[in-house]
């Protein structure tokens, strides 16, 4: 890759090695990245490190509105507290995703040229429909197992329901706009293994944001409650089927890498 820069961008060491490794580990040479390279995939690092931090915030914001507001009377006010976190939380992604286009925005005022054909990639290829199908089916399996516990359920295992589906919703919403962003923000590239690094990341960002394991972990808040022995058991089997799944589409479906060429190639 050219040697370019962003003016004081000035990268550690660390994220020079983390750069090196991304790039052998996706076929890309063995040379020396960029500070364009290694500054992108830095800020993508730390914000998944903090999206993970959100994803845990929601679930313990989860069972702790179930904790407060699980026994007795079961007021409104934790759920109405979760609601609000929900929204905390979407617009904290919104910015992390703010963070990165502004990094990718720097960048590509410090190319050199762009790319002649930049791609525009649709959610087939960002995704592919083995992932699209996993998440569209973890979403209705657990959206399924909330509604099912609000219909048939009474007491705590009916709130705990509601808690669940305000999480599941939340969760929707905030995948949907980072996918939303992910189609359209811009290619920074300005040759063929720039623009192929810009399209692995991509897809690398959007099954990273779509992994189903806060909405694996959502559902196991209803365990702690006073849910029927049937639902803990779907539950259970929720989580088990939808690991399988996971491992299955991971070894069956082509990588990051080898979606990129396809798409490149196709120009």
């Amino acid at each position: 890759m050219a040697n370019s820069s962003i003016p004081g961008a000035g990268p550690r060491p660390v994220n020079v090695r983390y750069a090196e490794t991304w790039l052998q580990m996706h076929g890309l040479g063995d040379g020396s990245p960029t500070p364009l390279l290694t500054a992108r995939l830095a800020v993508r690092q730390r914000v998944r490190l903090l999206g993970s931090v959100l994803q845990a915030v929601l679930i313990l914001g989860a069972a702790l509105a179930l904790a407060f507001g699980g026994s007795g009377s079961h007021r409104p006010t934790p759920v109405l507290a979760l609601s609000a976190l929900v929204v905390a939380l979407v617009l904290a992604r919104t910015l992390l995703d703010a963070w990165i286009r502004r990094v990718d925005r720097q960048a590509g005022a410090a190319l050199a040229r762009r790319a002649a054909h930049p791609v525009q990639l649709g959610w087939r290829a960002l995704l592919g429909r083995p992932y699209a199908v996993l998440v569209a089916s973890t979403f209705a399996g657990a959206f399924a197992l909330g509604a099912s516990a609000l219909a048939v359920g009474e007491g705590t295992a009916r709130y705990a329901a509601v808690v669940v589906l305000v999480a599941v919703v939340g969760v929707g919403i905030g995948e949907a706009l980072q996918l939303r962003e992910l189609l359209a923000r811009p290619v920074v590239a300005e040759d063929e293994v720039s623009l192929m690094a810009d399209v692995i990341m991509r897809i690398e960002d959007a099954r990273d944001g779509t992994m189903p394991t806060v909405l694996w972990s959502l559902p196991m808040v209803l365990l702690f409650g006073s849910a029927p022995g049937w639902w803990n058991a779907a539950s259970i089997g929720f989580v088990v089927l939808g690991m399988v799944a996971y491992i299955t589409v991971q070894f069956r479906a082509p990588g990051a890498a080898a979606v990129a060429r396809e798409v490149v190639g196709a120009r």
